[in-house]
């Protein structure tokens, strides 16, 4: 447990709330630990059988690899096998709970480790600060609608009730399940009639099943730069079709044999062929769509307050608080592009401060107004509406001014150079930037910071 916090968990207790938490993966651990810290009574709601959402890796894969059959069984993680972070755990982890080297059976020490080692960490957080205990396991939330009296009906099922539905009244309900579920496909002009096979990187887990293939794969993402050279191993040739490249950096990759960088495609055709902007051409076996993911909330019925459409929540304040709704229905984590647990954190001491009345959010209207405002930005400097809730570098600005709403110290200058000398890096050592770095000054300061904290 920390020596110190950077906020003491001994909050005045001002209003308590009867709050539904909806998935125990890093935003429900982040969001129940500042609920409880505030005086707040806390349900999470988690389908599987332990804490860890995304980070609990299985080989097990969907019927449908491309993820477009609603009837298919579906797989909550999309993690590979030899996934390992793209950010130094320096920078990742929760603030006042540093996400240190720790010794012990199946520990990976690595600055930038394996996917399991940050379930072992989610796994620490949740027995050091007790979330455990809040949290009932497959217990799968069905349906969440808004009632009289302002509450929220959340009805659930688990194979302890024998499938039956449960309903509960709740003061609130935060939302807190994830965006890498639902597979986000690219257009492709003809893939109707293309004969080859086609996957998701939701459903890819290993390279074997790409021994000897032509493989195409779409996306410039780190999922995509880890998988495309991944299967270039075993693979005949791999085309990596993405958007906004250099002409420059079209055509056979440096340091591969075996792999080439293309614009995106044109079309593709009956007898295996697929056609690249830039004019050329391979007969593939296999695309492989490494193109993100789409928010999904099938549970949740708002009579049209809250929407998706392409690929923006909305309308949300600050990502957060849907005006007609505010504060009793909230979202956590939806923002990407960004380092997930210090925003998290952030966040949910928000929401938790709000909900009892410790802290003030402006009016409806204002809200709206806010919301209008940020849409209208985004459209003036042409960015398209499913980018409505990527951050990059804007994360810093919008982390402090959350902070600010809190009481809470900006977040460490450190931790921000870190993740932009990372960013850096990776582009300039795409296959060692996990191995290779020229930042230890700052790693130096990240252990002064948490020579602070006990864990």
């Amino acid at each position: 447990m920390p020596i110190k916090s950077i906020m003491s968990s001994a909050v005045p207790l001002l209003t308590p709330r009867h709050v539904a938490v909806i998935g125990a993966g890093a935003a429900g651990l982040g969001a129940a630990r500042e609920l409880r810290r505030e005086g707040h009574r806390v349900v999470v709601f988690e389908r599987g059988d332990q804490v860890g959402g995304t980070w609990v890796h299985t080989p097990d894969v969907e019927s449908d690899p491309l993820g477009l059959d609603p009837n298919r069984g579906v797989v909550p993680s999309s993690l590979y096998d030899s996934l390992r972070t793209n950010l130094p755990r320096e920078c990742m982890g929760f603030r006042d709970y540093p996400f240190r080297k720790r010794e012990g059976k199946g520990r990976d020490s690595r600055r930038f480790p394996g996917h399991k080692e940050v379930l072992m960490y989610l796994q620490d957080f949740a027995a050091d600060f007790e979330i455990g205990e809040l949290v009932r396991f497959q217990t799968e939330v069905v349906f969440a609608v808004l009632v009289e009296g302002g509450k929220w009906r959340v009805t659930s099922t688990s194979p302890k009730s024998d499938r039956v539905r449960v309903d509960e009244i709740y003061d609130a309900v935060i939302i807190c399940n994830g965006h890498y579920v639902q597979p986000r496909l690219a257009h492709v002009p003809g893939i109707s009639a293309w004969p080859g096979k086609q996957m998701h990187s939701h459903n890819y887990r290993r390279p074997e099943p790409f021994q000897d293939q032509v493989v195409v794969l779409i996306g410039s993402s780190a999922s995509a730069v880890d998988i495309s050279r991944e299967v270039s191993t075993v693979a005949k040739e791999v085309h990596i079709a993405a958007r906004s490249v250099e002409e420059n950096k079209l055509g056979k990759m440096p340091g591969h044999e075996n792999m080439w960088l293309h614009s995106m495609i044109d079309s593709v055709h009956e007898d295996g062929t697929v056609f690249f902007q830039d004019g050329n051409a391979v007969g593939a076996d296999f695309i492989i769509h490494c193109t993100g993911y789409k928010y999904d909330f099938p549970f949740l019925e708002t009579n049209g307050e809250v929407t998706i459409d392409d690929n923006r929540v909305g309308p949300l304040y600050k990502h957060v608080f849907p005006p007609a709704l505010a504060p009793w229905l909230s979202f956590v984590g939806l923002p990407w592009k960004v380092v997930p647990f210090p925003m998290i954190e952030l966040q949910s001491k928000w929401i938790a401060g709000i909900l009892s009345n410790r802290i003030a959010l402006p009016s409806k209207e204002e809200m709206t107004e806010d919301i209008e405002a940020f849409y209208s930005s985004l459209e003036a400097s042409g960015t398209p509406k499913r980018y409505t809730h990527h951050m990059g570098p804007v994360q810093w600005d919008y982390n402090n001014w959350i902070a600010d709403q809190c009481g809470f110290p900006s977040i460490e200058e450190w931790r921000k150079q870190m993740s932009m000398a990372t960013s850096k890096n990776r582009i300039l050592r795409p296959e060692s930037y996990r191995n290779e770095w020229e930042d230890d000054d700052l790693v130096q300061q990240a252990q002064q910071d948490f020579a602070n904290y006990l864990i």
